[in-house]
């Protein structure tokens, strides 16, 4: 006698998914995405992903001015099908309302960070920053491990606003040292000791 797991997926809207079915749907796995009305669901995080968040959001917090603040793993709601998961955001002070938040619009994000893994490298090197840049993010970064010390790698962008497109402005491998969009100095190598 074989035992028959019975699964109940969600049947797709005929339009898709909205943003507001993202923010209220029960039950939805954590770090849900929504991308051109589909809902991501992500993969396990691997134990770099985890701390190259810790080490980003940490160095970001010792210098982010008081007007903005530090966000990780936060919705972004860029328009009605597109509600992305960065995974570090800095965000307009102004833009926090309450500790139940769990979403800020694109026009309050400074800066939206996304760590490569392997299930997520199509999304994160061209697809989320494509959306990122035509809804006006002004700074992108994109963190990958590499070298045989697997150390990360940060790819800095800037928004060329004209075009709507990120121009690079540097990869940093041992020392994220920056003037834009606020003076930030981040060890990179910090990561031996996480």
């Amino acid at each position: 006698m074989s035992a028959e797991i019975a699964h109940h997926w969600a049947v797709p809207p005929r339009d898709g998914y909205t943003v507001d079915d993202l923010l209220t749907l029960p039950d939805l796995p954590p770090h849900t995405e929504l991308i051109d009305g589909s809902l991501v669901f992500v993969s396990p995080q691997r134990n770099f992903h985890s701390i190259v968040i810790d080490l980003l959001v940490s160095g970001l917090r010792r210098t982010v001015p008081p007007e903005l603040r530090v966000r990780r793993e936060m919705t972004v709601v860029i328009d009605k099908r597109n509600g992305p998961e960065p995974d570090v955001s800095v965000v307009r002070a102004t833009s926090v309302r309450s500790p139940q938040q769990t979403y800020y619009q694109v026009r309050d994000v400074l800066l939206a960070v996304e760590v490569v893994s392997p299930d997520s490298e199509s999304r994160d090197t061209d697809t989320k920053p494509h959306k990122y840049a035509n809804a006006g993010i002004p700074y992108f970064w994109r963190v990958e491990m590499a070298g045989t010390d697997e150390r990360p790698v940060v790819h800095t962008f800037e928004l060329d606003k004209e075009r709507r497109i990120y121009q690079p402005t540097g990869p940093f491998r041992d020392r994220l040292k920056l003037s834009v969009p606020f003076d930030i100095d981040i060890d990179l190598t910090e990561i031996d000791q996480l």
